[in-house]
């Protein structure tokens, strides 16, 4: 994922006190030292967020900070629901809506820059590498748009509603259609390089695993897939030939998340589950005692732990290494939107309208805001800021003021 830091613009009585303060700051050596100290203290943070869980491996994690407490900055109306996760990537964010428009939005002022019409409701979450926007959409097809000409670059025709979102691998992209097909494209032509069957429909984002080969550590990529034929799939990216497959015992409409050698996932038969790439064992299961519900939602994963929301209204935070529960958290309402992890909080929307920070090595409710809307769609977070979308076609982003 491509990355750009920046330093936040001072306001301007910073500035005035900043420019009435330099003489004495200039003179004294002490002065200068704290002055330069305090510009240090300014928080680093990161501009884009390219594709719907924020980076290849698909764990849903930011490489930026929040505030403490999230302001509403700004608002943006879509003509339709947004089911969609926003893509943010060098001050423009992008998402598309049942309208069937790829809105792309000023990502500072929220104001409209420019659209593009697809031929009918797009579910699917933007991709952007290169200038150029990859999605597709419920006719089955699949879009390249040049983010320069606003134009469409190439298109590429499959037999099913495309749900899955793209990731990129090189000069490669990769998706999955409700016609049963995991697709590998030329990203620049759209040309198929190959498509592999499955035995269901491919709903889930494709994840990627790079794997160190023999003894000259050569690296391998391969997609990852968990479908809703209740497998899971390795694939070589390179001939789309199939490496494993993992009977994971249900329909899995959740994309993987992968950490190492492992990669985490709920199903709809409520279990979440870890399984071993090396070895296609499943490491470990998790369901809770009482409430068995079916997951839809992705994971979101650190180095120690897994969060996940589900239909039984709860959050759920668990051990990355063995599944034993850290903490739950109940919600009050099914959760289908996919958890983002920034800094020391977990973010997450309920169909009951809610979006939610929740502590993160605690679970409790640190922030809340209340859209009046259902929330299917997953945050997407970029420069110290947070976007989500509401199926009341409302666009929110949040932020310091």
């Amino acid at each position: 994922m491509n990355k750009s830091t920046n330093i936040p613009a001072f306001n301007g009585t910073f500035q005035m006190k900043t420019r009435q303060r330099c003489a004495y700051l200039h003179s004294s050596t002490k002065g200068f030292i704290i002055f330069v100290l305090l510009l240090c203290a300014v928080p680093a943070t990161f501009g884009n967020w390219t594709s719907f869980r924020g980076n290849p491996q698909l764990t849903g994690v930011a490489d930026t900070q929040l505030p403490d407490n999230p302001q509403l900055l700004w608002t943006f109306q879509a003509g339709d629901i947004i089911e969609s996760t926003a893509a943010v990537v060098d001050g423009t964010l992008y998402v598309g809506a049942l309208d069937g428009v790829l809105y792309a939005i000023d990502a500072q002022t929220g104001e409209k820059r420019w659209t593009y019409q697809a031929n009918t409701h797009i579910k699917a979450s933007p991709a952007i590498h290169d200038g150029v926007v990859y999605f597709g959409d419920g006719d089955g097809v699949f879009h390249a748009v040049d983010t320069s000409t606003h134009q469409m670059k190439w298109q590429f025709q499959t037999e099913g509603e495309i749900i899955s979102s793209a990731n990129i691998v090189g000069d490669r992209v990769l998706f999955g259609s409700y016609d049963g097909f995991l697709y590998c494209l030329n990203r620049e032509n759209g040309e198929r390089l190959w498509k592999l069957e499955t035995e269901g429909y491919v709903h889930g984002t494709p994840g990627v695993w790079t794997q160190t080969v023999g003894e000259s550590n050569t690296a391998a990529n391969y997609a990852i897939l968990t479908g809703c034929d209740s497998y899971l799939r390795v694939v070589n990216i390179d001939d789309g030939t199939q490496t494993q497959q993992v009977d994971l015992g249900a329909y899995v409409g959740a994309s993987p998340a992968i950490s190492q050698n492992r990669v985490y996932c709920g199903t709809y038969g409520t279990e979440i589950l870890a399984v071993a790439l090396d070895t296609g064992e499943i490491s470990w299961r998790y369901r809770h005692p009482k409430r068995q519900f079916p997951f839809f939602a992705s994971a979101a994963i650190t180095e120690n732990s897994l969060i996940i929301g589900g239909r039984d209204k709860m959050v759920h935070a668990l051990s990355l290494d063995t599944g034993e529960p850290i903490w739950t958290y109940t919600a009050k309402s099914s959760i289908e939107s996919s958890a983002v992890i920034a800094g020391p909080r977990v973010f997450v929307g309920t169909t009951r309208g809610l979006f939610i920070a929740l502590d993160i090595t605690t679970g409790e409710s640190v922030w809340e805001f209340p859209t009046g809307a259902s929330i299917a769609a997953s945050p997407s977070v970029s420069d110290g800021r947070i976007y989500i979308g509401t199926e009341d076609g409302i666009l929110y982003c949040f932020g310091e003021k």
